[in-house]
């Protein structure tokens, strides 16, 4: 993850520290995208992957969930094969997750 004062590493660190598993997961997808950048983007495994541990699989319907959420408030944007998809829709499939444009 983010390392030093980068931008992300105040969220990375939130997202490895205790509290309720929505605020880390929410905390993680803004680490990974912001470390990963505008050119590429996540899945939302990857954030329960590094909240959750052995039991990531109990958070990815969460960490999806907080994706869109985040979608619709203007910090990420989700995608589907590459498109980028109305939060506000519902949506079936895989998705990834990236950090919105300046």
């Amino acid at each position: 993850m983010a390392r030093g004062d980068s931008p992300a590493a105040g969220v990375a660190r939130a997202a490895l520290d205790g509290g309720p598993a929505s605020a880390r997961l929410r905390a993680a997808i803004l680490a990974l995208t912001q470390h990963r950048g505008p050119n590429s983007s996540i899945c939302p495994s990857d954030a329960a992957r590094a909240v959750g541990g052995h039991d990531w699989r109990d958070l990815t319907a969460q960490s999806r969930s907080i994706a869109f959420t985040l979608a619709r408030d203007g910090d990420v944007e989700i995608t589907q094969r590459g498109a980028v998809v109305d939060p506000e829709q519902p949506s079936r499939g895989p998705i990834r997750i990236r950090v919105s444009p300046a």
